[in-house]
């Protein structure tokens, strides 16, 4: 049977790499379900990237990592809490476990009967998302925290000019004067 392991990859680095390779480890043979989370959030400080372009760095990471049968699906929020674990029963393959560090997605799931586990966090001092995305925007020592592949193509994109701009946005704009 299936694990998924559910964030919002922005983006997706180092850290999460390891949880995917430690699940396939522990899970040999079962295929592993990667929810894009957030995934209708884009081109904000907190999700800076596409449901897309984190579909990309996931899917070119693993394969680079070979990391064996994954499927990636971008998951959008539906602002319902206590309708959220039924939605993504309905969009999803079946799953029997969860993998994530978020409390309330935790408690969620186990409230709907699923195990739930807490990878290892790798590294947090320097993958955590919002430090990660300050050293994009910087420009600054940000290729090492992330796989090969993610780095080539958050160049391609052009992530640090991308992160430089949303920093400087949100620093001078309330939610009210944002398009």
């Amino acid at each position: 049977m299936r694990g998924l392991l559910v964030g919002r990859f922005q983006p997706f680095h180092r850290g999460h790499l390891a949880v995917a390779r430690q699940i396939r480890q522990d899970r040999p043979g079962a295929p592993l379900l990667i929810g894009i989370g957030s995934a209708e959030e884009s081109y904000t400080w907190k999700n800076p990237f596409t449901a897309g372009e984190r579909f990309e760095m996931i899917a070119r990471a693993l394969d680079e990592a070979e990391v064996g049968r994954v499927e990636i699906v971008p998951i959008a929020d539906i602002r319902r809490h206590a309708l959220w674990v039924r939605y993504i029963e309905g969009l999803l393959p079946t799953f029997d476990r969860v993998y994530t560090n978020n409390p309330l997605t935790r408690l969620l799931f186990e409230r709907s009967g699923y195990n739930v586990e807490s990878p290892p966090l790798v590294d947090r001092r320097h993958l955590e998302g919002v430090r990660l995305r300050e050293r994009l925007a910087t420009d600054r020592g940000w290729k090492p925290l992330v796989p090969p592949a993610v780095a080539r193509y958050l160049v391609t994109i052009g992530a640090p000019a991308r992160l430089r701009v949303l920093r400087a946005g949100e620093s001078r704009s309330s939610p009210e004067t944002v398009p």
